[in-house]
């Protein structure tokens, strides 16, 4: 039996990617997986069972959990997905900071974790490599799913009839980075270009409040950058297939699940040149803005109808994981 740690998702009240990946394995594990809460997880699996969990977590907000991993019965498995709080700790959420390379260590314990991306694969290793830990465990590369819930794979529409639109997903904070695309959409607007920009997502409470307010300021002047603080799964997906591209210029991530979902639309990416980023963007339909010249890049795709097209038919063309290949993955290494 696979016991899947939902400790944290029963809680959440918005959207994340963690949410997004949680969600999306669970269904697709189907009847293989039964969802489970700490400290209950840790009474029901036994001998023979697997613990699965795709979580943060810490022996702070689990009492009693780092000795489960030492005297368990059962063996256990987890997905690890960024090193972002240690690599960027001035713009992560402090108790994500105090948590994060306790966490990372306690995975070592585990029997099998699986890496969202080869870079998040290096991250942890190398801070087991500092940390000196020993007995730690196989790291495989987990390749998440791009198929939106509900939504086929789509095929290129062409930019004729499409509005001069930008739609870029993700909470509204430094890390995600949107305030180069304002500066682009402000250079661009400025000098006539007509435009969209598409913000979609919450604002970080802590660090997002100045993009915040940025984002309102402009949108008086140019009606056409907007904010949509929450959309539904639906809503967003019409709104990104009406779009010429999707734009994510973020500084870090762990897999960068917003560039997959667009190539299962057949909507081109913008993205920026860091590791994660740059692993999903090789395969095609994406361009890869490593001069960091987002107003070129975006003038680029809103101008260039052929240049445009081109980058559609490729994410519509290209290989694409999907979730259940990720579960059926996830379940032939849990045996």
């Amino acid at each position: 039996m696979i016991y899947f740690d939902t400790t944290s998702a029963s809680s959440w009240h918005h959207s994340s990617g963690l949410m997004r990946v949680s969600s999306r394995l669970f269904s697709e594990l189907g009847g293989l997986a039964v969802p489970a809460t700490w400290p209950r997880i840790a009474e029901l699996a036994g001998a023979g069972d697997w613990i699965l969990t795709p979580e943060l977590f810490s022996e702070e907000e689990r009492p009693g959990f780092s000795a489960f991993l030492e005297g368990r019965s059962c063996r256990a498995a987890a997905i690890f997905h960024d090193a972002i709080p240690l690599k960027h700790p001035d713009i992560t959420w402090p108790r994500s900071v105090e948590r994060h390379a306790g966490y990372m260590k306690l995975l070592a314990k585990f029997d099998r974790v699986w890496a969202i991306s080869e870079s998040s694969r290096r991250d942890l290793q190398g801070l087991w490599d500092w940390q000196g830990a020993a007995g730690r465990p196989p790291v495989d590369l987990l390749h998440l799913g791009s198929d939106w819930p509900g939504l086929g794979r789509q095929s290129c529409r062409p930019v004729a009839g499409l509005a001069p639109r930008i739609v870029s997903v993700g909470i509204l904070e430094p890390r995600k980075n949107q305030g180069v695309l304002l500066d682009a959409f402000e250079e661009l607007l400025g000098g006539g270009t007509v435009a969209e920009l598409h913000l979609v997502g919450r604002v970080n409470p802590q660090f997002g409040r100045p993009l915040e307010a940025r984002v309102a300021s402009l949108s008086r002047r140019w009606p056409g950058i907007r904010h949509h603080p929450k959309m539904d799964d639906a809503a967003l997906a019409a709104l990104i297939m009406s779009s010429r591209a999707t734009a994510f210029p973020s500084i870090a991530e762990g897999c960068g699940l917003p560039l997959l979902e667009s190539l299962w639309m057949a909507v081109p990416c913008l993205c920026s040149a860091i590791a994660p980023l740059s692993e999903n963007a090789e395969g095609g339909g994406c361009r890869v803005v490593r001069d960091g010249d987002w107003a070129e890049a975006i003038r680029s795709i809103l101008t260039d109808g052929g240049g445009r097209d081109a980058l559609a038919r490729a994410a519509a063309s290209r290989r694409l994981p999907t979730w259940s290949e990720a579960a059926k993955a996830l379940a032939s290494g849990l045996g």
